[in-house]
Parts: structure tokens; sequence; C-alpha cells
């Protein structure tokens, strides 16, 4: 029985860099292409593997766009007590959530280093077609909030400029303020937004 010769065309087997192949694919098609704008079955093919493959190692295309973040946890997983509770309140829960991952230094380095690539254009593709849609949007759903489309962005934007402020340009006295007082300055802005009037 001979070998396989070197260098043989056709699918990848599961293999331990498979995994890490579906990444790089990923990751270059939700740059270019958005979420929206790729397929698994392209994603596939560019990574050289079936695509039930990528269902094996990932589940669906929105749990492999989070995973092509490389962030250090899923934000999905991380809100969903605090989403769970409904939409009154949701403001104060989620900010909670968001300054206990932000603030230890541990979970900080990776999310820089993802709010960084932002200012790239291939950064900028993947936040606006991509995390608004598998990650912001999806929550403003399932709060049960009215014009989900229109409240989310509003929302993102001010956390955003807090993840700026705060953690990216240190700007004092918000780096350094405790996480109840930034609680009670922001929430009620983010909860206006999520349900209150916005003209």
């Amino acid at each position: 029985m001979t070998s396989a010769a070197p260098g043989r065309r056709g699918r990848r087997p599961g293999s331990p860099d498979t995994r890490a192949a579906i990444l790089s694919a990923a990751r270059a098609a939700f740059a270019s292409g958005g979420f929206a704008g790729s397929t698994v079955r392209g994603i596939a093919a560019d990574a050289g593997v079936d695509a039930a493959l990528i269902h094996h190692y990932f589940g669906s295309k929105a749990d492999l766009f989070v995973a092509a973040l490389e962030l250090p946890a899923d934000p999905r997983i991380l809100l969903a007590e605090a989403v769970a509770g409904g939409a009154e309140g949701a403001a104060e829960r989620m900010l909670r959530v968001f300054l206990t991952v932000w603030d230890d230094p541990e979970m900080r380095a990776p999310l820089l280093a993802m709010i960084r690539g932002v200012f790239e254009p291939s950064g900028r593709t993947l936040i606006r077609d991509g995390f608004l849609a598998v990650v912001v949007l999806p929550i403003g759903r399932q709060l049960g909030i009215d014009e989900p489309e229109r409240r989310m962005p509003v929302a993102a934007s001010q956390v955003i400029g807090l993840i700026m402020m705060r953690y990216l340009l240190e700007v004092e006295p918000l780096a350094s303020m405790p996480a109840d007082e930034v609680v009670a300055i922001y929430a009620p802005t983010l909860q206006r937004y999520l349900t209150g009037p916005l003209a």
C-alpha cells in the first residue's frame, strides 16, 4: 500500500491545525465581506475543509464569527443573565457585567487589541457588519425593546465612548472612577437609549 503523495490536494481532514485554518479563513472572510457577505461554505472552501467541519468545531455562523474575533469570552454568554432580566433596568445590569470584564487586567489586554483593530479598514468591517449584527442587535431583540435596529447602535455608541475614554485613552477621572460611580453616571442615559424617547 502506497502513501499519499506529498502536496496532495483536497479537503483537509480533522487535525490539530484544522480549527486554526478555519479561524484564519473566517477572519479574512468576515473582514472583507462582513457577516452577511460571508458564507460558511465559502469559508470552508478557503480553509480547505468540508463545511460540516465548521459546524462540528463552532456550531453556527454566528458562533464562528464570535470565535474569529478572538475575544477572551463570548459576550453573548456573559450578558445572558443581564439580558434575561428584561428591558427594565437592563442598562445597569449590562454595564455591571461590562465593567467587571473590562476592569479585569487579564481580560482587558485582548479586548484592547480588538478595539485598536477597529481603526483598520478590516476592523471597521468586523464591527460594523459583524459585531453589531451578531451580538448587539440580538440583545435588543431579546430584551423586547421597540426599534432595536435604531436603538442598539445608539446604545453601542455610548458604550464604545466609555471604552475609548476609560480604557484606551485612560482619561481621568473616568479611568480610575469606581465601577459603581460609572454605572450611576452612564446607566440612566443608556437606559433611555434602550427604552426611553430618542427624540
